[in-house]
């Protein structure tokens, strides 16, 4: 299983991003599909998740409200669209996946697979 992510890029306070995840090779073993966030010298940090057949959706305090996690099992693809964008949102994009029930679907460690980062820049 392969993926590839993107849409970042610079915005300023306040603004709209989309980030795209695309899934390519064994799509059946997906169970649940995430957004994670690293900033300069801090830790890989949950963003939001969704389970792949039935679309259910969970997110992290800071981001309710304002980040739209969505799947399309079609197109293989996962989506994060994020409004009201704050520089503290700065950080480098991860979309994983994990072919796994796990309790804990905010630990880095239970996905399997990861894309390649998307850089999202939020100026003030």
């Amino acid at each position: 299983v392969q993926l590839q992510a993107s849409g970042g890029g610079l915005v300023q306070v306040g603004g709209s991003l989309r980030l795209s995840c695309v899934v390519s090779g064994r799509t059946s073993s997906i169970y649940r599909m995430a957004w994670f966030r690293q900033a300069p010298g801090k830790e890989r940090e949950f963003v939001t998740a969704i389970t792949w057949s039935g679309g259910l959706t969970y997110y992290t305090d800071s981001v309710k409200g304002r980040f739209t996690i969505s799947r399309d099992n079609a197109k293989n693809t996962v989506s994060l669209q994020m409004n009201s964008l704050k520089p503290e949102d700065t950080a480098v994009y991860y979309c994983g996946l994990s072919p796994i029930l796990y309790t804990d679907y905010t630990l880095s460690s239970n996905y399997r697979s990861w894309g390649q980062g998307t850089q999202v820049t939020v100026s003030s």
